[in-house]
Protein backbone atom coordinates (compact mmCIF):
# COMPACT_ATOMS: atom_id res chain seq x y z
CA UNK A 1 0.00 0.00 0.00
CA UNK A 2 1.12 3.54 -0.86
CA UNK A 3 1.23 6.27 1.96
CA UNK A 4 2.04 9.92 1.32
CA UNK A 5 3.76 12.64 3.01
CA UNK A 6 4.84 15.95 2.99
CA UNK A 7 7.84 18.02 4.03
CA UNK A 8 8.69 22.20 2.96
CA UNK A 9 11.92 23.06 2.00
CA UNK A 10 11.56 27.40 2.48
CA UNK A 11 7.85 28.52 1.69
CA UNK A 12 7.95 25.31 -0.99
CA UNK A 13 5.09 21.92 -0.13
CA UNK A 14 6.70 18.83 -1.15
CA UNK A 15 4.93 15.81 -1.45
CA UNK A 16 5.83 12.79 -1.48
CA UNK A 17 4.79 8.83 -1.97
CA UNK A 18 6.28 6.04 0.30
CA UNK A 19 6.23 2.60 -0.38
CA UNK A 20 7.38 0.14 2.13
CA UNK A 21 8.81 -3.33 1.02
CA UNK A 22 11.47 -6.00 2.05
CA UNK A 23 14.63 -4.00 0.60
CA UNK A 24 18.24 -6.11 1.52
CA UNK A 25 21.70 -4.46 0.93
CA UNK A 26 22.70 -6.28 -1.70
CA UNK A 27 19.88 -5.80 -4.05
CA UNK A 28 20.85 -1.91 -3.54
CA UNK A 29 24.44 -1.22 -3.35
CA UNK A 30 24.64 -0.71 -7.13
CA UNK A 31 22.04 2.06 -7.52
CA UNK A 32 23.58 4.91 -9.05
CA UNK A 33 24.02 7.81 -6.05
CA UNK A 34 22.93 11.07 -8.46
CA UNK A 35 19.09 9.91 -8.25
CA UNK A 36 18.66 7.76 -5.24
CA UNK A 37 19.68 8.16 -0.98
CA UNK A 38 20.60 5.01 1.62
CA UNK A 39 20.86 6.05 4.81
CA UNK A 40 21.60 3.87 8.11
CA UNK A 41 19.51 5.57 10.61
CA UNK A 42 20.46 2.50 12.86
CA UNK A 43 22.93 -0.19 12.85
CA UNK A 44 21.20 -3.26 13.11
CA UNK A 45 21.79 -7.09 11.86
CA UNK A 46 19.54 -6.09 8.76
CA UNK A 47 20.57 -2.86 7.87
CA UNK A 48 17.68 0.25 7.49
CA UNK A 49 17.44 2.07 4.77
CA UNK A 50 15.26 4.96 2.84
CA UNK A 51 15.87 5.21 -1.05
CA UNK A 52 14.66 8.10 -1.90
CA UNK A 53 14.11 8.91 -6.09
CA UNK A 54 12.82 12.13 -7.95
CA UNK A 55 11.18 10.91 -10.91
CA UNK A 56 11.08 13.25 -14.45
CA UNK A 57 7.05 13.37 -14.22
CA UNK A 58 8.10 14.98 -10.38
CA UNK A 59 7.19 12.63 -8.16
CA UNK A 60 9.42 12.31 -5.27
CA UNK A 61 9.13 8.29 -3.92
CA UNK A 62 10.35 7.06 -0.84
CA UNK A 63 10.88 3.36 -0.22
CA UNK A 64 11.23 1.95 2.78
CA UNK A 65 11.66 -1.56 4.74
CA UNK A 66 8.18 -2.63 6.26
CA UNK A 67 9.12 -1.05 9.62
CA UNK A 68 10.50 1.95 9.15
CA UNK A 69 9.39 4.31 11.31
CA UNK A 70 7.38 7.58 9.55
CA UNK A 71 9.64 9.46 11.57
CA UNK A 72 12.55 7.83 9.84
CA UNK A 73 11.22 8.13 6.60
CA UNK A 74 10.39 11.63 7.41
CA UNK A 75 14.31 12.46 8.85
CA UNK A 76 15.84 11.28 5.77
CA UNK A 77 13.58 13.51 3.36
CA UNK A 78 14.53 16.24 5.00
CA UNK A 79 18.81 15.27 4.98
CA UNK A 80 18.24 15.71 1.30
CA UNK A 81 15.30 18.19 0.45
CA UNK A 82 17.45 20.28 -0.81
CA UNK A 83 18.98 17.98 -3.57
CA UNK A 84 15.05 16.51 -4.14
CA UNK A 85 13.81 20.40 -4.36
CA UNK A 86 16.74 21.14 -7.17
CA UNK A 87 15.79 17.39 -8.66
CA UNK A 88 11.86 19.36 -8.70
CA UNK A 89 13.21 22.53 -10.38
CA UNK A 90 15.24 20.95 -13.17
CA UNK A 91 12.55 18.35 -14.04
CA UNK A 92 9.90 21.42 -14.04
CA UNK A 93 12.16 23.27 -16.44
CA UNK A 94 13.12 20.51 -18.61
CA UNK A 95 9.43 20.17 -18.97
CA UNK A 96 9.07 24.38 -19.50
CA UNK A 97 11.06 23.69 -22.67
CA UNK A 98 9.72 20.59 -24.21
CA UNK A 99 7.67 23.11 -27.10
CA UNK A 100 5.26 21.02 -29.57
CA UNK A 101 7.17 21.25 -32.79
CA UNK A 102 6.96 22.96 -35.95
CA UNK A 103 8.65 21.06 -38.30
CA UNK A 104 10.69 24.11 -39.76
CA UNK A 105 14.37 24.44 -39.77
CA UNK A 106 16.43 25.28 -36.76
CA UNK A 107 14.37 22.66 -34.59
CA UNK A 108 16.01 20.19 -33.60
CA UNK A 109 15.64 16.27 -34.39
CA UNK A 110 16.75 13.11 -32.42
CA UNK A 111 18.00 9.45 -34.28
CA UNK A 112 19.99 7.12 -32.49
CA UNK A 113 20.79 8.94 -29.37
CA UNK A 114 22.37 12.17 -31.39
CA UNK A 115 20.61 15.71 -32.03
CA UNK A 116 20.12 16.98 -35.63
CA UNK A 117 19.39 20.23 -36.96
CA UNK A 118 16.38 20.27 -39.10
CA UNK A 119 16.88 21.96 -42.42
CA UNK A 120 13.37 22.12 -44.45
CA UNK A 121 13.97 22.48 -48.51
CA UNK A 122 11.70 24.02 -50.61
CA UNK A 123 11.86 23.84 -54.28
CA UNK A 124 9.40 26.36 -55.92
CA UNK A 125 11.31 27.33 -58.58
CA UNK A 126 12.23 24.26 -60.04
CA UNK A 127 10.79 20.84 -60.97
CA UNK A 128 13.94 18.63 -60.88
CA UNK A 129 12.66 17.45 -57.34
CA UNK A 130 9.78 15.21 -58.18
CA UNK A 131 9.33 13.29 -55.10
CA UNK A 132 10.20 14.74 -50.99
CA UNK A 133 12.85 13.30 -49.75
CA UNK A 134 14.49 12.95 -45.82
CA UNK A 135 18.14 12.39 -45.71
CA UNK A 136 20.89 12.87 -43.27
CA UNK A 137 23.56 14.74 -44.05
CA UNK A 138 26.52 16.59 -41.74
CA UNK A 139 24.81 16.79 -38.21
CA UNK A 140 21.24 17.97 -40.25
CA UNK A 141 17.81 16.12 -41.03
CA UNK A 142 17.05 17.92 -44.68
CA UNK A 143 13.83 17.10 -45.75
CA UNK A 144 13.83 18.17 -49.42
CA UNK A 145 10.79 19.45 -50.32
CA UNK A 146 8.87 18.90 -54.51
CA UNK A 147 7.84 21.87 -56.26
CA UNK A 148 4.12 21.19 -55.98
CA UNK A 149 5.02 20.27 -52.09
CA UNK A 150 6.79 23.39 -51.90
CA UNK A 151 3.81 25.58 -53.16
CA UNK A 152 1.62 24.53 -50.17
CA UNK A 153 0.28 26.88 -48.04
CA UNK A 154 2.06 26.91 -43.95
CA UNK A 155 -0.32 24.16 -42.30
CA UNK A 156 -0.20 21.93 -45.51
CA UNK A 157 3.40 22.26 -45.60
CA UNK A 158 4.11 21.70 -42.12
CA UNK A 159 1.97 18.21 -42.13
CA UNK A 160 3.97 17.73 -45.22
CA UNK A 161 7.03 17.51 -43.32
CA UNK A 162 6.13 15.98 -40.43
CA UNK A 163 4.22 13.37 -42.03
CA UNK A 164 7.77 12.39 -44.24
CA UNK A 165 9.44 12.66 -40.98
CA UNK A 166 7.36 10.39 -39.35
CA UNK A 167 7.82 7.27 -42.35
CA UNK A 168 11.39 8.09 -42.29
CA UNK A 169 12.11 7.25 -39.08
CA UNK A 170 9.62 4.32 -39.07
CA UNK A 171 11.14 2.92 -42.13
CA UNK A 172 14.69 3.62 -40.36
CA UNK A 173 13.27 1.33 -36.81
CA UNK A 174 11.90 -1.23 -38.63
CA UNK A 175 15.05 -2.32 -39.54
CA UNK A 176 17.27 -1.26 -36.98
CA UNK A 177 14.59 -3.07 -34.91
CA UNK A 178 14.75 -6.29 -36.39
CA UNK A 179 18.49 -6.27 -36.27
CA UNK A 180 18.68 -5.54 -33.11
CA UNK A 181 16.42 -8.50 -31.89
CA UNK A 182 17.94 -10.94 -34.09
CA UNK A 183 21.42 -9.69 -31.84
CA UNK A 184 19.98 -10.08 -28.95
CA UNK A 185 17.71 -12.96 -29.30
CA UNK A 186 20.58 -15.81 -27.89
CA UNK A 187 20.19 -14.01 -24.44
CA UNK A 188 16.44 -14.63 -24.10
CA UNK A 189 17.46 -19.08 -23.82
CA UNK A 190 13.84 -19.05 -22.60
CA UNK A 191 12.47 -17.93 -26.52
CA UNK A 192 12.13 -20.97 -28.84
CA UNK A 193 11.33 -19.06 -31.69
CA UNK A 194 12.13 -15.52 -32.80
CA UNK A 195 8.50 -13.43 -31.85
CA UNK A 196 6.96 -11.51 -34.21
CA UNK A 197 7.21 -7.95 -33.90
CA UNK A 198 5.27 -4.75 -35.15
CA UNK A 199 5.37 -0.84 -34.71
CA UNK A 200 2.89 1.13 -33.38
CA UNK A 201 2.91 4.52 -32.36
CA UNK A 202 2.43 4.93 -28.32
CA UNK A 203 1.95 8.28 -26.76
CA UNK A 204 3.65 6.79 -22.89
CA UNK A 205 5.09 3.55 -23.56
CA UNK A 206 8.01 2.04 -25.07
CA UNK A 207 6.93 -1.53 -25.94
CA UNK A 208 4.64 -4.27 -24.92
CA UNK A 209 4.49 -8.00 -25.10
CA UNK A 210 1.17 -9.66 -26.21
CA UNK A 211 0.48 -13.47 -24.10
CA UNK A 212 1.17 -14.80 -26.83
CA UNK A 213 5.12 -13.75 -27.02
CA UNK A 214 4.07 -11.17 -29.79
CA UNK A 215 5.92 -7.64 -29.41
CA UNK A 216 5.18 -4.10 -30.39
CA UNK A 217 7.87 -1.77 -30.17
CA UNK A 218 7.19 2.03 -30.14
CA UNK A 219 9.10 3.66 -33.40
CA UNK A 220 9.50 6.74 -31.60
CA UNK A 221 12.70 4.37 -29.94
CA UNK A 222 14.92 4.69 -32.98
CA UNK A 223 15.74 8.44 -31.62
CA UNK A 224 17.44 6.66 -28.45
CA UNK A 225 20.85 5.70 -28.43
CA UNK A 226 21.28 1.77 -29.33
CA UNK A 227 21.57 0.78 -25.69
CA UNK A 228 18.30 2.00 -24.94
CA UNK A 229 16.41 0.12 -27.91
CA UNK A 230 18.21 -3.27 -26.36
CA UNK A 231 16.92 -2.65 -23.11
CA UNK A 232 13.38 -1.93 -24.30
CA UNK A 233 13.88 -5.06 -26.49
CA UNK A 234 15.27 -7.36 -23.85
CA UNK A 235 12.77 -5.85 -21.26
CA UNK A 236 9.52 -7.09 -23.57
CA UNK A 237 11.87 -10.35 -23.99
CA UNK A 238 11.86 -10.72 -20.27
CA UNK A 239 8.18 -10.54 -20.55
CA UNK A 240 7.29 -14.01 -22.33
CA UNK A 241 9.00 -15.71 -18.98
CA UNK A 242 7.34 -13.34 -16.94
CA UNK A 243 4.38 -11.71 -17.86
CA UNK A 244 4.21 -9.26 -14.62
CA UNK A 245 6.90 -7.28 -12.90
CA UNK A 246 7.76 -9.66 -10.31
CA UNK A 247 10.90 -10.46 -9.04
CA UNK A 248 11.42 -12.97 -10.99
CA UNK A 249 11.61 -10.86 -13.88
CA UNK A 250 13.57 -8.06 -12.26
CA UNK A 251 16.45 -11.03 -11.66
CA UNK A 252 15.64 -12.33 -15.21
CA UNK A 253 16.81 -8.67 -16.70
CA UNK A 254 19.52 -8.18 -14.29
CA UNK A 255 20.94 -11.72 -15.90
CA UNK A 256 20.55 -10.65 -19.42
CA UNK A 257 21.49 -6.94 -19.33
CA UNK A 258 22.92 -6.24 -15.47
CA UNK A 259 23.07 -2.44 -16.29
CA UNK A 260 19.53 -2.17 -17.09
CA UNK A 261 18.95 0.53 -14.46
CA UNK A 262 21.14 3.18 -15.59
CA UNK A 263 20.13 2.38 -19.21
CA UNK A 264 16.48 2.53 -18.53
CA UNK A 265 17.37 5.96 -16.18
CA UNK A 266 18.80 7.37 -19.57
CA UNK A 267 15.90 6.78 -21.36
CA UNK A 268 13.38 8.18 -19.15
CA UNK A 269 14.86 11.09 -18.51
CA UNK A 270 14.46 12.14 -22.28
CA UNK A 271 11.42 10.60 -22.92
CA UNK A 272 9.75 13.63 -23.11
CA UNK A 273 11.76 14.80 -25.97
CA UNK A 274 11.82 11.65 -27.62
CA UNK A 275 8.25 11.79 -27.66
CA UNK A 276 7.50 14.98 -28.21
CA UNK A 277 5.63 15.39 -31.88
Amino acid sequence: MTENGVFYYGQDKIDYEVVRKEITYKAKINQPESDELITDETKPSKPRKVVIKVHPDQRVVATAPVDATDEMIYDAMLKRARWIWQSLQDFAKQQDHVLPKRYVSGETQFYLGRRYVLKVITNIETADVIHSTVKLSRGKLNVELSQSDSKLNIEERTAIVKSLIDHWYKNKFRSISRERLEALINKASWVKNSPSLRLMLMKKQWGSCSTKGNLILNPHLVKAPKECIDYVILHELCHIAEHNHSEKFWRLLTQVMPNWKEVKARLDEMAELYLNE
